[in-house]
């Protein structure tokens, strides 16, 4: 069989986080009982005249600047005429002629590759409604609420050639995003999703295979698993002498197949037009440097401050930035403590393993920043050991309580008589005589358990290190 390569190319929608949809003053919240935060205009009732969003265009130059793309000028809206049950005026108001950003790249790096990706452009447009399916009742039922809410389509060159490198492209395009506030990515919701489109074509050939599009993939975890499937689906097509299908494909993620929905649309079958019911879109060189005046410290430039300043890891740096609550709630954290090393040992140990990544702020509304602290706190000052640390964590995050009001309700503080510590060292050692002879032996190993009886006799409170001290010094 022929040593085959992928190419792929995304096609990346993301709501914007506006309050009002792109082209009426209708509600972009997520939910609402069906068909209750829709308007004749969003609907496409005849007649009625839609008004563009300011917000969306801010929003859009925003991305583009911090994406390096160039940003167009004088642009306009185009008409993309489609009949599909989920939108009911037949056509969805886009941008194909002049889309608003063009010829950008996004910087990727990963275990064994490191390379920009190409962005041919981004574009305005209008979120379809959602069909739902009811196999009970055997009908399909439509919801207008999404109808109308603001998108920007960001569609890249087709750089991509493993399914690494996309989840790589999409963690750091999520994070720019985000950073901005110009999106939650709240993938579950349907605020982030992907097209993926995919090609095989032997190594060393030049000319693209034929592609297949899968639609409107929403977790990176689906994402990974379609360009598998769908690469080796291609591979076998071609081993067996045929050809592969330019089409739309549908990815049944509980299955683990895609199958085919409809042949692949090129741009003449939607029959575009100018949309002759909104006014050019005029980019002023002032209005881009005000917003470029606006923008925040994004991921790549945050992790940089992480290192250099802060002294952390690239690793540890690269994962707290990557998620812009927890960046910020290090932040916070850090801010009280003055020890970022330890912060972000915590975030990364106990916090992440409990904490739900996604929401806005999530990390604050789980556990105070301040309650961190005073648990870092108390280990830094002795109050506490590590070990005990960690219970108080649990608790704290389980229940909201204070940490310091914990320690001293349960009697968690650490010993601090000398006296009691080597009493119990002593009574350890007359209660393990065997263990005291291997170790004398040079099995050196079961200090850890006698380490273990030590603190188990002290209850957890007191300091590992200090008995560990002491053992040796008895065990001479």
């Amino acid at each position: 069989m022929k040593d085959y390569e992928m190419v792929i190319g995304l096609e990346v929608h993301t709501e914007l986080s506006t309050k009002t949809k792109i082209f009426c003053s209708c509600t972009t919240e997520f939910g609402g009982e069906p068909n209750t935060h829709c308007c004749p205009i969003c609907t496409g009732m005849p007649g009625v005249l839609p008004k563009l969003n300011k917000k969306v265009v801010e929003y859009g130059i925003a991305v583009g600047l911090a994406t390096n793309c160039s940003i167009t000028p004088y642009g306009k809206f185009d008409r993309k005429n489609y009949f599909y049950p989920d939108l009911p005026k037949a056509y969805q108001i886009s941008q194909l002629y002049l889309p608003i950003c063009r010829d950008g790249f996004i910087e990727i790096e990963g275990k064994d590759f490191k390379k920009k990706i190409g962005i041919h452009e981004i574009h305005m447009e209008e979120d379809a409604g959602k069909l739902i399916h009811d196999p009970i009742f055997d009908t399909t039922r439509a919801d207008y609420n999404r109808c109308g809410v603001p998108l920007l389509e960001i569609v890249s060159e087709p750089d991509f050639r493993s399914a690494d490198e996309v989840i790589a492209y999409l963690e750091t395009l999520k994070a720019i995003l985000q950073y901005l506030g110009v999106s939650d990515c709240k993938m579950q919701e349907g605020s982030l999703r992907a097209d993926v489109n995919l090609s095989v074509r032997p190594k060393g050939q030049t000319e693209f295979g034929t592609r297949t599009e899968m639609k409107n993939l929403n977790s990176f975890r689906s994402i990974a698993r379609a360009i598998a499937a769908e690469k080796k689906r291609q591979i076998e097509v071609l081993e067996s002498g045929e050809k592969v299908v330019q089409e739309t494909r549908r990815w049944d993620d509980d299955a683990g197949y895609s199958y085919a929905m409809r042949s692949k649309e090129d741009a003449q079958d939607y029959r575009y037009f100018p949309e002759p019911d909104l006014a050019p879109v005029e980019i002023s060189e002032e209005w881009k440097a005000e917003i470029r005046a606006t923008l925040p410290m994004l991921p790549k430039e945050r992790r940089n401050k992480y290192i250099e300043e802060f002294g952390l890891s690239d690793y540890d740096a690269g994962l707290i930035t990557g998620i812009k609550a927890l960046a910020d709630y290090f932040d916070d954290v850090n801010a009280i403590v003055n020890d970022p090393k330890e912060v972000a040992n915590w975030l990364l140990g106990s916090f992440m393993r409990v904490a739900k990544e996604g929401e806005d702020d999530s990390f604050r509304i789980l556990l105070d920043p301040d309650k961190l602290a005073k648990i870092i706190a108390m280990i830094k000052t002795n109050k506490i050991n590590r070990n005990t640390g960690k219970d108080v964590f649990f608790a704290v995050w389980k229940d909201n309580l204070d940490p310091e009001v914990y320690v001293e309700e349960h009697d968690l503080a650490m010993v601090g008589d000398d006296d009691l510590v080597k009493d119990t060292v002593a009574k350890i050692l007359a209660e393990n005589p065997k263990t005291v002879e291997q170790y004398k032996g040079g099995k050196t190993k079961v200090l850890g358990f006698l380490v273990g009886q030590c603190m188990k006799e002290l209850k957890g409170k007191a300091d590992p290190g200090t008995i560990n001290a002491m053992l040796r010094e008895s065990l001479k």
